[in-house]
């Protein structure tokens, strides 16, 4: 049973690491690229990688559902559970355009992604919501740090499941804005919550999440230092969309938020910018330094002192992520 997760898992993997050249190729025909900011020459640099990771982490999905049906019959894919695998896939799907049409919105400089206004993305995000709303997917009772389990009735699918699905994928997008730190953490928390699931018999959680680490592994490989192509709020929104799924349908919501920790606390700083400061900074001999004299980032940390080279801070954040992602096991 488990060769044929791996297959499908390696699938994945292939169909982003051998189309991730082709998407890159094709986002410059379209001119559709960003100035890369924390380099000296700032290059510009394909936009909207989400595109191809959604691709592979569908089709793997897909040919999985195809496995589970037709040549490995299982009491796990019932009906119940298929419904909710398509519902998912739908509210990935909703998510990963909205962050599209926020990529396509390009500064005539190429200096940043125009990106929606701030009250467009939380509306539009909603609509990605309401496949999981409509099958009332997840589970009533919650078991939440320092509170235990609470049963949340009627409100669970009509408020916590589209406050979930707005705020995983607002809070995962306002954090990145250095090369590979968006799809290093997503490595490090999915694989985390994926083991998670599959441990405490959350069956479809654990698919969906070793479906997305593989893409995200193949993904890195673009995207790591120097980074050939940015995964635009595409991936971002994806990213933040599918945490919510996981935590909705594999009833893991605690873990969720243990993991989202450093998101949580990118959000409390930007707010105090009124979430107008950026991540990234000013290259300076070959170290990269934020212009601001407060902390409005996470990544302020690294960049205020000017002190540390860009794939140094790629790789503070992900072992700033792999350390809340291990509270997952003890908490």
């Amino acid at each position: 049973m488990n060769y044929f997760n791996l297959f499908c898992a390696l699938l994945s993997f292939s169909i982003v690491y051998l189309g991730t050249p082709h998407l890159i190729r094709y986002l410059k025909k379209l001119g559709l690229e960003v100035k890369d900011q924390n380099k000296r020459d700032k290059p510009l640099i394909p936009l909207s990688g989400g595109l191809i990771v959604v691709a592979g982490v569908l089709v793997g999905v897909l040919v999985f559902i195809f496995f589970r049906t037709f040549i490995i019959q299982t009491k796990i894919l019932t009906t119940e559970n298929l419904i909710i695998v398509f519902a998912s896939l739908l509210t990935i799907s909703i998510i990963t355009f909205v962050g599209f049409l926020d990529d396509l919105l390009v500064h005539k400089d190429k200096e940043r992604s125009g990106g929606l206004n701030q009250w467009q993305k939380p509306f539009l995000t909603l609509f990605a919501a309401v496949p999981l709303m409509v099958i009332n997917a997840g589970h009533e009772v919650m078991n939440l740090p320092f509170f235990g389990d609470i049963n949340f009735g009627i409100l669970y699918p009509i408020f916590f499941v589209p406050i979930g699905v707005i705020g995983a994928a607002n809070m995962i997008n306002i954090l990145g804005g250095i090369n590979g730190v968006e799809t290093g953490m997503g490595i490090i928390y999915f694989g985390s919550l994926g083991l998670y699931a599959y441990i405490n018999e959350s069956y479809i959680a654990a698919m969906f999440a070793l479906m997305i680490f593989s893409a995200l592994i193949a993904f890195f490989y673009y995207n790591k230092f120097p980074a050939k192509i940015f995964p635009g709020d595409s991936l971002t929104y994806f990213l933040g969309g599918s945490l919510a799924v996981i935590a909705i349908v594999g009833n893991l919501e605690k873990a969720a938020l243990i993991v989202s920790i450093p998101f949580i606390l990118e959000f409390i700083l930007k707010l105090r910018s009124k979430f107008k400061a950026q991540c990234y900074g000013e290259y300076i001999n070959e170290k990269v330094k934020t212009n601001y004299k407060k902390y409005y980032s996470v990544i302020h940390f690294f960049t205020n002192s000017g002190k540390y080279t860009e794939k140094q801070i790629m790789y503070f954040m992900i072992g700033i992520e792999i350390f809340f992602s291990l509270l997952i096991w003890v908490i």
